[in-house]
């Protein structure tokens, strides 16, 4: 018993200052993201004056391009961050779910076409469940730009939405067009983790649109995975609890 005692004082003492190392962390991102919001919209108002006095230019365009990445990067960042410390409650209200996911989703068939890409919809009618439905729909607008953006030409991205016992169940799965990390593909919910080079800003994201996905299920009750299939496609599940 003494022992026990003992064990679980040194415990307490070693992981105290990780916790609060992470919450400074956290802080700091919000912190810092407001003061850097200023600076960005001075810069985007001097790069609109210099177009209509210059004219548009390469130079320009690059800067506009940049400008409008780093300001995503920021909202997005603040926007984990204020999740992850709870200062963002989301209004979990009776919604459609069925209907909010189709509707999502079905947004996304015209862009996999350009890309020369299918996506399969399934979507399991009449489901409801406590949830913010702007959050749900940003949900399904992550996993499914992360699967367009990492398949190959020629793939299938699959979506599916049903009820499993007391859970209902959304997955995407979609053949990989970069490596596949091994051991724990959860890793990729990690904020600005790469599998390797090829999954970079390149891409048009910045490596934490999962991060959020996982914050958004999290905020509903919910567990979100990732898995691989034969080493060449990517599944990404979260389950939502529903009541009876």
């Amino acid at each position: 018993m003494l022992v026990f005692a003992v064990v679980v004082y040194f415990s307490g003492r070693i992981v105290r200052p990780l916790a609060e190392s992470y919450e400074k962390q956290k802080r700091f991102i919000t912190d810092a993201g407001h003061e850097i919001k200023t600076p960005l919209t001075v810069l985007q108002a001097d790069a609109d004056i210099l177009e209509m006095e210059l004219g548009s230019n390469e130079w320009l365009t690059d800067m506009r391009g940049q400008l409008k990445h780093l300001s995503a990067l920021t909202n997005d960042l603040v926007s984990l961050a204020r999740m992850e410390e709870g200062e963002t409650s989301l209004h979990l209200l009776e919604t459609p779910v069925s209907d909010v996911i189709s509707e999502a989703a079905e947004s996304f068939r015209s862009l996999a076409q350009a890309q020369g890409k299918t996506l399969a919809v399934f979507v399991e009618p009449m489901l409801s469940m406590a949830a913010d439905e702007k959050s749900i729909r940003q949900l399904v607008g992550i996993l499914l730009d992360n699967a367009l953006k990492y398949s190959p030409e020629g793939s299938e991205i699959a979506l599916n939405f049903s009820k499993q016992s007391r859970q209902l169940k959304l997955t995407v799965t979609n053949a990989s067009s970069a490596p596949l990390p091994k051991g724990n593909p959860d890793i990729l919910f990690e904020r600005f983790y790469r599998v390797d080079s090829s999954r970079n800003s390149q891409t048009g994201g910045h490596g934490i649109g999962l991060s959020i996905a996982k914050a958004i299920v999290t905020a509903h009750g919910g567990r979100i995975h990732a898995a691989t299939i034969a080493d060449t496609a990517l599944q990404i599940s979260a389950q939502f609890p529903q009541k009876p």
